[in-house]
């Protein structure tokens, strides 16, 4: 004897629906995407003359940067007893503005004593990990800036750092 609720679960199930749509729907929207992005790189939306003209224009106006670097003669630090290397050499490279150039190079001597006090403050196993460089580097940029005067010294470029 079977019930009635028996047969009747297969009539309640809602109707299986396929993958088709799924599968229509994703390659309009991979259509729709493709002609979204050619329509905008080509330039017919957007004011494309002027988009694709800009680059070959900027190229030509584009000029070398009104940049000088003044060498920072290389410095021999020695370093703690306890420390695995006894030097440490360090040269560098200032990136100052044209304008710039003659009075950071006026300003050497005190950019060399600030450099070396600080060399000779920091801790020798900072000096050793690799990853100090960074943020050694920025110290020394700060303390630089400080010297010569805000907006003279854009960058220090190290450009030896050997410790033996």
């Amino acid at each position: 004897m079977q019930t009635a609720d028996a047969a009747e679960p297969t009539a309640d199930a809602p109707p299986r629906r396929g993958r088709k749509p799924l599968i229509l729907g994703l390659a309009g929207a991979l259509v729709l995407g493709g002609a979204g992005f050619y329509v905008t790189w080509s330039g017919l939306i957007g004011g494309g003359a002027e988009h694709t003209d800009a680059p070959a224009a900027q190229a030509e106006t584009q000029t070398t940067p009104d940049i000088a670097f003044v060498p920072v003669p290389p410095l021999t630090v020695s370093l703690p007893p306890g420390a695995r290397s006894r030097h440490l050499r360090f040269a560098a490279e200032l990136e100052v503005a044209t304008l710039h150039a003659a009075e950071v190079t006026l300003l050497l001597p005190r950019v060399i004593d600030v450099l070396n006090g600080y060399l000779r403050a920091v801790d020798a196993a900072d000096l050793e990990d690799p990853a100090a460089l960074v943020r050694v580097r920025a110290q020394m940029l700060r303390r630089v800036q400080l010297v010569t005067g805000e907006g003279r010294v854009r960058d220090l470029l190290v450009t030896e750092f050997l410790l033996n």
